[in-house]
């Protein structure tokens, strides 16, 4: 058995890509891992499988693996990657503008805007306790959380946990260390990404971040979302803003009915097949 795959990224957050949509292909953890390592196989940060969408609203459904094998329930700059091909293969190409992805954390309607970027709707963001989740009942403006020089994070989640410190100097946090030891604390029963903001003005934030299940990245669009909506509820910005990772800058808008805009650029690297034995079980 092979298998072709695309190989795509949004601002260098990088995704192995299968369409699983007319030969199924449900991954076993190990054959996740072993796809996604970037020693001996293909290397992603992200493994996306693309299923039939379950949901007739939606154009496909959009399952988001880990390279530690766990599933992710929201991953944005995939999102907009799998929007832009969706768009781009069907008969009237980009022109077509728009179209909706489903995962498993809900419906994410995808539009194509102005200079070839991919703006995506990413659905409300998510405050309270119960929906992050955490371990017990805390206040998600500022939990009470220490881990060495960070301190008090805002809690969101936008379809999966974020822990967004506010910090003087981004580039200054060890997030090789302190990463792991808050995405594993306690207080985050099902894990959280971890992200570590500078404001830089009302309009404007650098941006670093530790992915569940992933580790470091040079970009992602969930935590993006989440920082914009941590950095309003702390007043520290405007609802439109900026967000500069390692990868480059992302869009961002908070409307007033809760709903999270994100928009920025997609890319193919290159293509090709799997080959059997990244396949074995």
């Amino acid at each position: 058995m092979s298998l072709p795959f695309l190989k795509m990224h949004g601002l260098g957050n990088d995704f192995v890509v299968i369409d699983a949509r007319k030969t199924p292909f449900d991954p076993t953890p190990a054959q996740r891992r072993a796809i996604a390592d970037r020693r001996t196989g293909v290397g992603c940060d992200q493994l996306i499988v693309l299923e039939p969408a379950p949901d007739p609203a939606a154009d496909v459904f959009m399952r988001i693996y880990n390279p530690d094998g766990s599933e992710a329930g929201a991953c944005g700059n995939a999102t907009r990657c799998i929007a832009w091909l969706e768009m781009s293969r069907g008969e009237r190409g980009l022109d077509a503008g728009r179209t909706v992805v489903q995962t498993i954390s809900g419906l994410l309607p995808a539009a194509a805007v102005q200079g070839g970027l991919i703006s995506v709707d990413m659905g409300p963001a998510r405050l309270d306790w119960r929906d992050i989740p955490l371990a017990a009942e805390a206040d998600t403006l500022r939990l009470p959380l220490s881990v060495d020089a960070l301190d008090g994070p805002c809690a969101v989640s936008m379809g999966n946990p974020h822990a967004v410190f506010f910090v003087d100097d981004a580039e200054a946090v060890p997030l090789e260390t302190l990463g792991p030891r808050i995405e594993h604390h306690p207080m985050f029963p099902e894990r959280t990404n971890v992200e570590v903001a500078q404001v830089l003005s009302r309009s404007s934030i650098r941006l670093r971040v530790w992915e569940r299940g992933a580790g470091i990245t040079r970009a992602c669009g969930s935590g993006a979302c989440a920082t914009a909506v941590a950095a309003v509820r702390r007043g520290l910005t405007d609802r439109t803003v900026d967000v500069h990772l390692d990868g480059g800058t992302l869009h961002l808008a908070w409307s007033e009915d809760g709903r999270v805009h994100m928009t920025g650029p997609v890319a193919t690297s290159f293509s090709g097949v799997l080959p059997e034995g990244l396949l074995r079980p």
